[in-house]
């Protein structure tokens, strides 16, 4: 998808960001209650390695681990967030090389998941027992298209917020208060986009939205909408109505034309060039960041986003086949220690990337999550809602990113003017057509 593109040179410095930010906050290096000590040593030495980008809040946890089991040592390996699955990649078509756990992006699950000999499938391992804890979408994506094989586990989870400027929202007249923004937007798009309309009619500088182009995704993901029949088939009706509401925001001159995470954006966050943005908890940190490091005085504060939740980012763990199987047993042995709610909590008290299992989201730790730079948001709250309310997504298809993309470039073309509102749609579907793999 676009926005992946977008942000691939940019999120290994967001997810930096976001970790520094949570240490500042105070939430990470918390000290929650030890976890159980686990048992049973291997009967032979085993190392493994783990791949993955950023920050997973694991080095303690793999410390303890490896106590805990005489013999098994395991590397892990973090790197940058693209070039980890560009590898993986190229290590599955060689057949070696391929790391014996390994972190998957949210945007990547779909094109994996689509090679399912290329990995363990973690039902045969007993992975099955915990599908009951885990978000129902969230544990679909980790799957075959056929739901008969799961490729890999759900890690964390990126709840989809609204990051807002309430200093310019309050000059504009509008609602600033979070539970007020809230109230005016009415849970709803619609609500959502006149909402914008209000404020272009008030502010006298800059743009309510920083790139309308985002709006697609989440307003998609919100229907459970695919690009594609289960038979592997185009089929765009059922994400039109995403792609309007992503128009009638362009139309409705909302939209600042910015995409996320490029220097034009950076310098928007303080600017006023735009008042609101899409914004995953990696984004939060990502915003404080470059703000606090600019010495920008803007005043952030986050809300829900409209409709039935929503997510940006997250992970999953897998077990690539290429290990022997004393690397493949000791791989599960340790991402089954480590999805045990003890190791979840300690994962999110690190990080604050939410886990995957609900159950959780009622811990102490996670209802009082707040980010003091955003007024005190209670991210936690917010962005638990956000992920539990989202529906199952139905995506038959790995080239589902490809035809998203295709879209947004649609809509970009729009901002600029080089396409006409009225042939958007006529636009994007031959552009589709062209894109999409043959059945």
């Amino acid at each position: 998808m676009v926005i992946k593109h977008r942000r691939a040179g940019r999120l290994l410095a967001a997810l930096a960001g976001s970790s520094l930010v949570l240490a500042a906050c105070g939430l990470a290096g918390d000290d929650p209650s030890p976890s159980p000590t686990v048992t049973g040593p291997t009967a032979e030495p085993v190392n493994i390695s783990m791949a993955f980008w950023g920050d997973f809040g694991l080095d303690a946890l793999a410390a303890e681990y490896e106590a805990s089991r005489p013999g098994v040592t395991i590397d892990l390996i973090s790197g940058n967030y693209s070039d980890l699955h560009e590898e993986l990649q190229r290590q599955i078509v060689a057949g070696t090389g391929a790391p014996s756990i390994v972190a998957i992006g949210e945007d990547y699950i779909g094109t994996f998941a689509s090679q399912p000999d290329a990995f363990v499938d973690l039902l045969t391992l007993g992975a099955g027992e915990y599908q009951d804890r885990y978000l129902g979408w969230k544990w679909a994506q980790g799957s075959t298209p056929d739901g008969s094989q799961l490729i890999g586990i759900g890690g964390d989870v990126s709840g989809l917020a609204l990051c807002y400027r309430s200093d310019l929202f309050e000059n504009a007249g509008l609602p600033s208060a979070r539970d007020a923004v809230e109230a005016a937007i009415g849970d709803t798009w619609e609500g959502f986009i006149a909402l914008g309309k209000q404020y272009q009619a008030s502010a006298d500088r800059g743009a309510f939205l920083d790139d309308a182009g985002t709006l697609l995704k989440p307003v998609r993901s919100q229907s459970g909408a695919s690009y594609f029949t289960a038979d592997g088939e185009l089929a765009l009706d059922p994400v039109k109505p995403a792609f309007d509401v992503a128009l009638d925001a362009i139309d409705a001159g909302l939209s600042a034309g910015v995409a996320p995470f490029t220097d034009q954006w950076d310098a928007g966050l303080d600017s006023g060039t735009f008042a609101a943005t899409l914004c995953p908890v990696w984004g939060m940190g990502y915003i404080q960041n470059v703000l606090e490091t600019s010495g920008g005085t803007a005043q952030w504060d986050i809300a829900d986003i409209p409709g039935p939740g929503g997510s940006w980012g997250g992970s999953f763990y897998a077990i690539p086949a290429q290990g022997t199987p004393a690397q493949q047993a000791s791989g599960w042995d340790f991402l089954n220690w480590l999805i045990q709610p003890e190791q979840q909590l300690r994962i999110f008290q690190a990080t604050g990337s939410l886990p995957s299992q609900p159950a959780l989201y009622e811990d102490d730790s996670v209802k009082s999550y707040v980010i003091p730079f955003f007024n005190d948001a209670p991210v936690g709250s917010i962005l638990a809602k956000a992920v539990s309310e989202l529906p199952t997504q139905n995506l038959y298809s790995p080239s589902n990113g490809t035809i998203e993309a295709t879209l947004q470039d649609v809509l970009l073309q729009v901002q600029q003017g080089e396409v006409g509102s009225a042939d958007a749609w006529a636009v994007a579907t031959e552009a589709a057509g062209l894109a999409a793999p043959s059945p």
